[in-house]
């Protein structure tokens, strides 16, 4: 019988399928600077560049060893097309929003989604990259990329002191923000997966209870996502930062195939709130043990999500850029060890 391949493999395990043994990937940031260094593709030129950001992209893969492709670097793209002005960062610093077009609640009617959003600077960029990408990989080897969705790019658009009023003192405008940022996030995510994306993933993490309240989620942000799901034509991953705990069970219900969680969320309990409802990926620390501990450090806590049923094992969050490459590698040895017992 012949071998799975990569994508084969990350498939099944999204689909709660039963995979060859649980691949290890990253759904979120894998730019580093050793990876900068191994292939001249460097910050900033790799989030403004498409040949530059398939590279560094697929450095992920072919040299740390990542059983997946995983771009874009930043969560700006859509910010900046959006209307957010946006400093481009340097070698270990990624893209960051400095000033933002809703400033006061009527400024919120101004925002549409453009009518030639996919080319714009940023998002033609990651669409050509993507192609780059799948060109180079094939079928074998699953394409992953990331967008921001309608929450993280309304605090984005709206600066998160107004994100956060206005939730509180009126909703329906943050609401129609992020109606209309949900359009845009559809448009692109389609745009993605047309392009050679096999999956896409969306980073909300302004949606979740670290931020605002687990009912204000499910009445403000759980039927946009349920939308996002039902109009994507593809495979659709949620990530959200910080303890998420509190919104799995909606979250696994919106239709997304896998949920990607932080290091604050305990894996064995999640696994019992989700169930067969989606795949579970993380959580390895990537601040706390793949940025400053090293490679037994990682493998002791890779085994320990292997151990509590993660179905995909990652980082629980994009790589910080100085992550030694060696605890990355780190993370397969600990998937071997653990799926040949």
């Amino acid at each position: 019988m012949s071998e799975i391949t990569l994508k084969e493999r990350f498939e099944r395990a999204l689909k709660g399928e039963s995979p060859d043994m649980v691949p290890v990937c990253s759904v979120t940031q894998t730019g580093t600077v050793e990876l900068m260094d191994m292939t001249g593709a460097y910050w900033p030129q790799a989030n403004y560049d498409s040949h530059k950001m398939a590279a560094l992209a697929l450095a992920g893969h072919e040299i740390a060893g990542f059983e997946n492709v995983r771009c874009p670097f930043c969560t700006t793209v859509l910010a900046e097309s959006l209307g957010c002005t946006v400093a481009e960062g340097s070698v270990d610093i990624q893209p960051y929003v400095t000033d933002f077009p809703c400033k006061k609640k009527n400024d919120v009617k101004n925002i549409s989604v453009p009518y030639a959003l996919l080319e714009s600077r940023r998002t033609s960029v990651v669409l050509d990259a993507v192609e780059i990408i799948k060109n180079n990989v094939g079928e074998d080897v699953p394409v992953v990329a990331g967008l921001v969705g309608p929450a993280g790019l309304a605090s984005m658009l709206a600066g998160m002191k107004n994100y956060l009023m206005w939730f509180v003192t009126n909703p329906e405008v943050v609401e129609e923000l992020m109606g209309t940022l949900t359009e845009a996030c559809i448009e692109y995510a389609n745009g993605l997966l047309e392009r050679g994306a096999d999956a896409v993933v969306l980073i909300d993490s302004e949606a979740g209870p670290d931020i605002i309240a687990p009912q204000m989620f499910e009445t403000s942000v759980f039927p946009l996502h349920r939308k996002f799901c039902r109009e994507v034509q593809g495979l659709k991953i949620l990530h959200m930062c910080g303890d998420a705990t509190a919104v799995l069970d909606p979250l696994a219900d919106a239709g997304f195939e896998g949920i990607s969680i932080e290091e604050k969320v305990d894996v064995s309990f999640a696994k019992r709130i989700v169930g067969n409802r989606a795949c579970l990926i993380g959580n390895v620390s990537p601040s706390d043990t793949l940025l400053t501990k090293g490679p037994e450090e990682v493998i002791i806590e890779a085994r320990a999500c292997l151990e509590d049923g993660i179905d995909i094992l990652a980082p629980g969050c994009g790589l910080a850029p100085h992550t030694p490459l060696e605890n990355i590698k780190a993370l397969f040895r600990a998937r071997d060890e653990y799926c040949s017992l």
